[in-house]
């Protein structure tokens, strides 16, 4: 019998079905996986912003996580959206107790809207709980910011903050120039494993449709881990992935706001 290869996503729902783990379902299924979920937090949301978020319940929370890696397994995982101290620790202590290697974490602090979806002493506890169990951490500038205690004003500060960020949690960095200003932008990939640097340009795209960028490229990472492409190719096919993904959707008119990227433009 074949076999799926599998990447389970931890991550908050997005009732608009751009970002979250609709998003994270989408893309990884794109990417020739089969994806199973387990939600966080249930968001009000569309393409305008964020209007309420109920927390899942910690047990419910856990026994998802338990119900997917004791039957179905996970060649990686991919973690968003955690939006405090208690689930960051209900979801650190099972990546612990199934001995995930493969972890892709998304530290989803804000959304596209600017909506705050992190509690303040959630970030601590992604940064000390969190972060050293993942084997990628792929942050935007203002995520950067907040966990380097810095500002970044251009990609000649890239090298540094990464390389700062993987010495405190010892995992490899893909840092996103999405929030700098220019037509070209430079994603920056520091390999931990091997101590090397890959720069991934893309041309900006001009588009309001940017809704669960960070989602689709952090889950898009996992499944090309979970298909046994080393971490230099994965962020390669995870940044081309993206990246069409963005030039695709940018045709597209849906909601009044911030509208998806097209994760099926193949």
């Amino acid at each position: 019998m074949k076999q799926y290869h599998k990447v389970l996503t931890i991550a908050g729902s997005d009732s608009g079905g751009g970002a979250g783990i609709q998003a994270d379902i989408k893309a990884i299924s794109a990417m020739g996986c089969f994806a199973a979920s387990a939600i966080t937090a249930v968001t009000v949301q569309n393409t305008v912003g964020v209007q309420a978020v109920h927390p899942i319940p910690l047990d419910i929370l856990a026994g998802q996580i338990d119900a997917v890696l004791s039957d179905i397994g996970a060649d990686a995982v991919k973690i968003g959206m955690l939006h405090s101290a208690a689930v960051v620790e209900v979801v650190a202590s099972k990546i612990e107790q199934y001995g995930i290697r493969n972890v892709v974490l998304d530290p989803v602090m804000v959304s596209t809207s600017g909506h705050r979806l992190i509690e303040e002493e959630a970030i601590e506890a992604l940064k000390t709980r969190l972060m050293p169990l993942a084997r990628v951490i792929t942050p935007n500038i203002p995520e950067a910011e907040i966990l380097a205690g810095c500002t970044i004003a251009s990609e000649d500060q890239f090298e540094a903050i990464a390389a700062q960020l993987s010495s405190r949690c010892q995992a490899s960095v893909l840092l996103k120039a999405g929030h700098l200003t220019g037509d070209d932008l430079v994603d920056y990939f520091y390999n931990a494993e091997d101590g090397t640097a890959t720069l991934l340009p893309s041309k900006r795209v001009y588009t309001k449709n940017t809704h669960g960028t960070g989602c689709t490229l952090s889950s898009a990472f996992a499944a090309a881990l979970a298909k046994g492409e080393g971490l230099t190719q994965a962020a390669v096919s995870a940044k081309n992935y993206i990246a069409q993904a963005i030039i695709s959707g940018a045709k597209y008119e849906i909601g009044h706001g911030h509208g998806p990227v097209n994760h099926f433009f193949r």
